[in-house]
């Protein structure tokens, strides 16, 4: 096998049918290859998914490997035992999709999933909102003296009331 046929796709996950690893070796078998994928959840996301994937290749007479097995999408049993395995694996991608989700909703109610931590401390998101309020320095200036972006800027704004105004008498 050359290793200028081997197609990867790289940090796709979910439901995601548009990869471009796949799409480019969909695009170069043609009638007598076999396209080897190692497991089925790796070629197709759903079961109409993996149909539609299998349909098109059996139209171009392009035979499909599962891991040791060649699957003839033309042949009767090939193609029942495609849809099985098709169902199995989005079956699968469904528990793993349920269980996240339960394991979150688990370790939110323990407080244990609060997302991403600021990039300033409370000190400097203070330190910035003072700075704002003087009118002295413009958002640009703000990102570039904290080493953060525009839009970090803004969010610290928004989250940070602002200072109350001393006016001498």
């Amino acid at each position: 096998m050359a290793t200028d046929r081997i197609y990867t796709d790289k940090g796709f996950t979910g439901t995601n049918r548009a990869r471009p690893g796949l799409d480019q070796a969909l695009a170069a078998v043609r009638s007598g290859d076999t396209l080897v994928v190692p497991k089925l959840d790796r070629l197709a996301r759903s079961v109409p998914d993996a149909r539609a994937i299998g349909d098109a290749l059996a139209a171009r007479g392009v035979k499909l490997q599962l891991g040791a097995s060649v699957h003839d999408p033309v042949d009767p049993m090939g193609k029942l035992f495609f849809n099985i395995l098709a169902t199995f694996a989005e079956f699968e991608a469904d528990l793993i999709r349920l269980r996240t989700r339960e394991g979150m909703a688990v370790a939110r109610a323990k407080g244990k999933l609060r997302g991403k931590k600021p990039k300033l401390s409370d000190r400097q998101q203070k330190e910035l909102r003072r700075m704002y309020d003087t009118g002295d320095y413009a958002i640009s200036d703000l990102a570039e003296l904290f080493s953060i972006s525009r839009p970090t800027v803004y969010r610290t704004l928004e989250r940070q009331p602002a200072t109350p105004s001393v006016v001498a008498a």
